[in-house]
């Protein structure tokens, strides 16, 4: 009697690393692929962005149909300070992909919103938070700080008090922007238990003369 072949365990991360060498010998403009903590993230260049993507959208290999999300990441001592991340979705296949490509303050890279059109969300939340230009996005307008707000609070170089503080005056009747004030710039905190060094508590005065010493040659407690 013949015995069965043994199956070989599903593996995803096998599958994630034969996708990544196959995403990276097969798509112009990738610059690498790799699974990274057991997720498969690839990076590309700006000019070579919306082709990478129509494809991992288009092909049935990958079928990355949803745009999940896109985020900015800021490292200030590179030259190409901001990194752009798409996290992608396929629902066919039950596969992610994140995808890399690097800018920086003035370099916009295309917008993805003709390929996904909630990029578009997307997008205008990282130019509003990162600074990122995305070319060809017909509404790149500020979506969660208010209107008339300075600089981009997502990037590290972006003071922690802000630039401005908003309050509504009531004399005038409107909402006013104001340079932020602190009424001190330093202050000396001292973190040490308040009821440490203290032999007598406030109201214990008379407990505390109990608990001392007996006199040389006394018979008793004072």
């Amino acid at each position: 009697m013949a015995v069965p072949a043994r199956r070989t365990p599903w593996n995803g991360v096998g599958r994630l690393g034969s996708l990544a060498v196959t995403l990276a010998t097969s798509l112009p403009g990738v610059q690498g692929a790799a699974v990274e903590q057991g997720e498969l993230v690839l990076r590309t260049d700006r000019l070579s962005l919306l082709a990478v993507m129509t494809t991992l959208r288009d092909d049935p290999r990958f079928s990355f149909e949803q745009m999940m999300d896109l985020c900015g990441v800021d490292f200030p001592e590179r030259a190409e300070r901001f990194e752009v991340v798409y996290n992608l979705l396929s629902v066919t296949l039950n596969q992610r992909i994140r995808v890399i490509v690097s800018t920086d303050e003035t370099q916009p890279v295309p917008s993805a919103h003709r390929i996904w059109p909630s990029a578009t969300w997307w997008e205008r939340e990282c130019y509003d938070l990162f600074g990122v230009l995305f070319s060809d996005q017909p509404d790149l307008r500020r979506i969660l700080t208010d209107y008339g707000f300075e600089g981009h609070p997502l990037r590290k170089d972006f003071p922690l008090t802000g630039y401005v503080e908003v309050r509504y005056d009531v004399d005038r009747r409107q909402v006013v922007y104001e340079p932020v004030r602190l009424t001190q710039d330093f202050r000396n905190f001292d973190f040490e238990s308040p009821w440490e060094g203290v032999l007598t508590l406030p109201g214990d005065e008379k407990a505390h003369e109990t608990r001392q010493d007996p006199l040389p040659g006394a018979g008793k407690t004072r």
